[in-house]
Formats: C-alpha cells, sequence, structure tokens
C-alpha cells in the first residue's frame, strides 16, 4: 500500500482504530541537548509532536497521531513529547488516547525552547540523522499530516 492510499485511508476513515494498551509507566524524562541527541542517532523519519495534557488542541490531534502511528509506525519514528506539564498528567493523557509511541517528559519546556516554538501544540518533521524538515505550529490536520508524510518519505 502506498503512503498516498494510507494518508488517503487516514483522512477518509477518521481516528478510530483496534483497541491497544497503551505504552504506560513514568515516561522517560529529556532536556534539549539528550533530545537532540536522540534525534540525531535515529536512522528513521520521524514525526516529533510536542503537546501537553492541559492543552485542548492537543487533545484534538491526539487521535490522529496514534492512528497515523498504528498505520505508518514500521515506517516513521513517532516521537512525542510532553512539555510544562505534570508527569500524573502527561501519564494519563498517554493512557487516554491509547499512545503507543514513544513519549518523553519535559517539564522545563526546554525541547520547546529549542525548537522555537511560543505555543502547544508543535510538530515537527525530521529526516533520519536529525534534521529538522519542517515544523508545523498549531494544530494539524489530515491533509497537512499526510502531505509532510510523503514529503519526509520522498527524501
Amino acid at each position: 500500500m502506498t503512503v498516498g492510499a494510507i494518508a488517503f485511508g487516514l483522512i477518509l476513515g477518521g481516528c478510530g482504530g483496534e483497541d491497544v494498551e497503551p505504552a504506560g509507566g513514568a515516561l522517560p524524562v529529556t532536556n534539549a541537548g539528550e533530545f537532540e541527541q536522540l534525534l540525531a542517532d535515529s536512522e528513521s523519519p520521524m514525526v516529533v509532536n510536542l503537546w501537553a495534557s492541559w492543552c485542548i488542541p492537543c487533545r484534538s490531534e491526539a487521535p490522529l497521531l496514534t492512528e497515523a502511528h498504528r498505520q505508518l509506525g514500521d515506517e516513521i519514528r513517532f516521537i512525542g513529547v510532553a512539555t510544562e506539564d505534570s508527569q500524573v498528567d502527561a501519564e494519563a493523557f498517554v493512557a487516554e488516547f491509547s499512545m503507543t509511541f514513544e513519549n518523553y517528559f519535559d517539564r522545563s519546556g526546554e525541547v520547546k525552547g529549542w525548537i522555537g516554538s511560543l505555543g502547544l501544540p508543535t510538530t515537527f518533521f525530521v529526516a533520519p540523522g536529525g534534521e529538522i524538515v519542517s515544523t508545523v505550529f498549531g494544530v494539524i490536520d489530515e491533509r497537512r499530516l499526510a502531505l509532510e508524510i510523503d514529503e519526509l518519505l520522498r527524501r
């Protein structure tokens, strides 16, 4: 199945899907330096989403990202970063949205500052080796996510 067909399925199929177990447990703590190294060390293209449990727009896009990971997780590494939140609330958010992709915890917002974001949510698309290809400030919708992923996979 092509990425375009998968993206089209995401748009038409909504965000429903099979029940999966959330990652569970405390989210690993990170900071800007550690996170930059994590991206640099990755051999896969990545979709990275900065979010917080208190962020209403983040709640609206969480099901989309969870479904995209379910469909494309073999081709793209999905990473979430809970920022300026509490560990307990971040863990509850991950469980609520069955987010089985990697999620990290950045209480101080260092990662958000490093990427140059002033607000949440922020989604950035990263080539293998850590090069940031594009950034979406604010809510990402199905169409934009599909277009950005297609572009990332063409690199």
